[in-house]
Parts: structure tokens; sequence; C-alpha cells
């Protein structure tokens, strides 16, 4: 099932895609889905961030040969930071090139939509807690990231964290192919097979430290092949069985 959030003529809903059409849920998709029977062609209306977390709960260097490439060492322990609600937009929304960097870094990765309030989840039932899986752009202020030695600037500023263009429930993540293409060049290319950390293995240790809320975002990781973005370019991530989201660079009006 391919769940969607959409704004028509001012209203916002979420709905369940098929094909070209959108069926309108009643309520939201956290929790038994009730489609309405009452359908909207796809062409008609905006596709929003297909969630709005209340934290985005990120994961550095979880493939190994992105780590290397940045001369860092895998880490011991999953590398965990945040990314504000703030920094979320959806397909095809631009991303606004911050005024206090100039060296932007695109970082294609799964994000993990979480369906349920939970709390100390166990690998093994970390899949009763995923609503479904989308795209994400990790987008980083890679000279901020070094200067200050902590992240909340470099990967939380407004529009740092693209998401969609839907949720994708029914997924194995084990191993999806993932890409990033800047300008229709391909930059990255890579597999979620090579992840160090497994999905459930992330779930079951962030909640070990926190709860996570219906609608929350895990980003996993990104592949190696990370590089700039400058204004005007337009960066894709696709992830197989999901689909491609697109966001194009503006500058800071």
């Amino acid at each position: 099932m391919r769940i969607v959030r959409f704004s028509l003529e001012g209203n916002v809903a979420f709905g369940v895609l098929e094909r070209d059409q959108i069926d309108i849920i009643v309520g939201h998709p956290f929790g038994e889905v009730e489609r309405s029977g009452r359908l909207i062609p796809l062409a008609q209306v905006r596709l929003l961030p297909p969630a709005l977390p209340s934290k985005i709960v990120a994961v550095g260097r979880n493939y190994a040969e992105h780590a290397a490439e940045l001369g860092n060492e895998v880490p011991a322990a999953p590398l965990t930071f945040f990314k504000p609600s703030t920094s979320v937009v959806g397909p095809a929304d631009p991303v606004t090139y911050p005024a206090f960097s100039s060296d932007v870094h695109h970082e294609a990765e799964l994000a993990v939509v979480i369906g349920r309030l939970c709390r100390e989840v166990p690998v093994e039932r970390a899949a009763e807690v995923i609503l479904g899986y989308t795209c994400a752009n990790d987008l980083t202020a890679r000279d901020i990231q070094r200067s200050e030695g902590q992240w909340a600037r470099a990967k939380g500023f407004d529009s740092a964290c693209p998401l969609g263009p839907w949720i994708e429930t029914e997924l194995d993540p084990a191993d999806l192919g993932i890409q990033c293409t800047v300008n229709g060049e391909q930059r990255q290319l890579g597999r979620t097979a090579d992840m160090i950390r497994t999905v459930p293995e992330l779930i079951a240790h962030i909640t070990e430290a926190m709860t996570l809320l219906p609608g929350d975002v895990i980003l996993t990781g990104t592949p190696a092949g990370v590089g700039p973005v400058n204004v005007g370019d337009e960066v894709a991530v696709t992830i197989e069985g999901i689909g491609t989201l697109t966001n194009k660079v503006i500058k800071r009006g």
C-alpha cells in the first residue's frame, strides 16, 4: 500500500495511491486504515511530506564506504543525531541553500516511518512498529559540520530533510537499490544490504533511549558518493520499491 499526504483546495488529507488515483483515508493511517471510497486524480493534488514527525532520528556513518570517503572510522555503536521537524519538506518542494554555508552535500537515504507509539522495542519485534518506508535526502552543510564539531546547524537548517514522495508499507528493506542523481548525473549508487546496522537493529538501539511517536522518522544512513549541490541543481533520490523524491535547490530569499 502506498500512503500519500496531499493538499487539495486548501484541505490536507491522507490517501492510498493506486495507479494515478488517490482513495482518501478517513482520519490518519496510524492504525487501521479506513478508505472513504472517494477517488481523486493524483494530477489534481499537491503531494506533501508523507509524515509530520515530532522528531527525525538520523544515523551517521552506517555504510562503511561512506565513512571511509570522509576519512572517518565506522563507529563502534550507531551514531545518532536529530534533525528538527522544521527541516522537513516534501516532493517537488524547493531546498533553500543556507546563507551560512558554501558546501552543502546531498545524502540519499532510506527513511523508516514509525506507525505506533513505542519504546524498548526488541529487534525481533521491530517490524510491528513500522508503518512503512520513504525516500529522504539528509542534506548537510559539510563546512559547518567540520567547523562546529556538532551537527545541529549543519543538518538541521530549514529544508534540510526532503521526504517523499509517499510511504510504501509493503516492503522488505534488507536489500534495496538506492541512488542519487544531480541534474540527471548519477552521484550515489548503493544497496541497503550494505548498511552496517539493519533497520530492526537501529529501531532497537534508538528506542532503548527514547519513545518514538506515530509519524516519527528514522534516517538509516547514506551510501558512498556524497557531494556538493548548488543553487539551480535538481536532486533526485530513488529507492527500489518506493519511487523518486525530487527537489530543486534555490537561493534563500
